[in-house]
């Protein structure tokens, strides 16, 4: 029976080219119609792609993943959706840049020891590495915090703009949507400047 090669491919929404891992699929004889493609985080494996890869699978198919951290980024679901597919689908899976992820390899005890033990590492080090990132991210917003920066979207102004559009819609001449293209913001932020300026054109005693 004819092996058949799959390959799955994700990146983030942020970093829309795949033409490198698509490339590395391709020289191992994958073709483009068999190459699953994500565009998106890798925090969970609930994407459209992945999923419709995973319910055509069967015994004997050949799964190609570029990298590990462009299968996914936690380590608990990497090592369950790795065991699901090699184990329950009986797919092998090959891991293009880890030799050693290969497991048309390792039909033996030994070797598919060895590359559970491998995948293991590998998965826990993708997600200490993500964990770092949040930390550092979270240590720069509370060093900023404490340096007296304002965190978050600048807040909406009461500009010029918005003032014409506001007066034109306060006389009728223009309906709520025009004054909101007009003045370049959204409905929420056009009803929040309506009342700061309401409030700023309202006589005090």
């Amino acid at each position: 029976m004819e092996v058949r090669q799959n390959g799955y491919i994700r990146v983030s929404s942020r970093d829309q080219n795949e033409e490198r891992q698509v490339a590395a699929m391709k020289e191992r004889g994958i073709k483009q119609r068999d190459i699953f493609i994500d565009k998106m985080s890798g925090k969970d494996f609930e994407r459209e792609q992945y999923q419709l890869l995973k319910r055509i699978l069967r015994p004997g198919d050949v799964l190609y993943i570029h990298s590990l951290d462009r299968f996914g980024r936690n380590k608990e679901e990497i090592v369950q959706e790795w065991n699901a597919i090699t184990k329950e689908l009986q797919t092998d899976i090959v891991v293009l840049d880890m030799p050693l992820l290969d497991t048309t390899q390792y039909k033996d005890s030994m070797g598919t020891f060895i590359a559970d033990l491998v995948l293991q590492i590998l998965s826990w080090m993708a997600q200490e590495e993500r964990d770092r990132i949040r930390k550092r991210q979270r240590e720069g917003i509370d060093v900023a915090i404490k340096q007296g920066k304002k965190m978050g979207r600048p807040k909406a102004q009461v500009t010029d703009e918005f003032m014409q559009a506001y007066k034109k819609w306060r006389r009728g001449e223009i309906t709520a949507t025009r004054a909101m293209q007009q003045a370049g913001v959204k409905k929420t932020t056009f009803y929040k400047l309506v009342r700061e300026a309401e409030h700023l054109s309202t006589p005090t005693n």
